[in-house]
């Protein structure tokens, strides 16, 4: 894989990649601002209770008595502690992941500014030399508009093989840890610390789906415009060796990149919406049961 062709070239393709840096930056602060107000109501939530006895923000078992001092308040920092650390390594984790697919896209974009810089030839007013001249340097930059897709598709598949797996189990665990979630949300009292909590935990699970889902699509959408933007390109008035090269380029690109979540889910838009009714029918079914 070139890794030089992803160096921008002009300050066009320098604005499309901070553009691009500034939205998954935005979107990132978002989900990372949600995790830490969940982490924030998980911790206070001992602080609100009522009961004579303690307890931890988590319910599992520690090698301390909660009745005596300071055993409590240092098992408590431990719990807090941990939480938080693994929301900020989980945002860390998602946030590289996330920024790699749209840097993806922002070199599409890239190419697709490269494609429209492809000149066309009025042959009766310009002499012959010119005519040679413009159009070695269309097919120059058209066959750099080709190894750069390569690169791109190199790239994605790169990230593909690194992260489809951890990506698989968080979409996977989502259908049951939403349905779960509504479960508690609905059985807890709507004026408590915990109900508070578990309703910012849904949002935080939705938005870090979602971020997924609409990173993936927006990767195939623009790799689906690459295709459209040949075409319109002045291809009709290049020589025989470029219009060969645009078919074979066109087949290739018939197919879009497809990012997928363990080789199998694509990130999209109808996948978002795919998990979020199997949680619903998942939790009508339950929620039934428990009545």
């Amino acid at each position: 894989m070139e890794v030089g062709i992803f160096a921008p070239q002009t300050v066009a393709h320098e604005k499309i990649l901070s553009a691009q840096a500034r939205k998954i930056r935005n979107l990132s602060a978002v989900f990372l601002t949600s995790a830490i107000t969940t982490c924030t109501l998980w911790a206070v939530m001992p602080l609100f209770d009522t009961a004579e006895t303690r307890f931890f923000p988590f319910k599992i078992w520690m090698p301390i008595n909660t009745e005596k001092s300071p055993h409590y308040e240092i098992g408590y920092l431990y719990q807090v502690i941990s939480i938080y650390i693994s929301a900020l390594l989980f945002c860390a984790v998602d946030s590289s992941t996330l920024s790699m697919i749209m840097f993806g896209c922002a070199e599409l974009e890239i190419i697709i500014d490269k494609i429209q810089k492809i000149r066309d030839i009025p042959i009766s007013r310009v002499n012959k030399s010119d005519c040679r001249k413009r159009l070695t340097e269309n097919n120059k930059l058209f066959m750099e508009c080709v190894r750069h897709h390569q690169c791109v598709v190199k790239f994605i598949e790169l990230v593909e093989d690194t992260y489809h797996a951890n990506i698989f189990f968080q979409l996977s665990g989502s259908v049951g840890i939403i349905c779960i979630i509504g479960l508690r949300i609905v059985m807890t009292e709507p004026s408590s610390v915990q109900f508070y909590s578990m309703l910012n935990y849904m949002l935080t699970i939705l938005s870090q789906l979602f971020l997924y889902c609409w990173c993936g699509n927006e990767l195939t959408s623009m790799s689906q415009n690459l295709r459209e933007f040949l075409y319109l390109c002045p291809w009709y008035e290049q020589n025989i060796q470029f219009r060969r090269s645009l078919i074979i380029a066109m087949e290739r690109m018939k197919r879009p990149i497809i990012f997928k979540a363990g080789r199998y889910i694509p990130l999209s838009r109808p996948t978002f919406v795919s998990i979020l009714r199997s949680s619903y029918s998942y939790f009508a079914v339950l929620n039934q049961t428990k009545k």
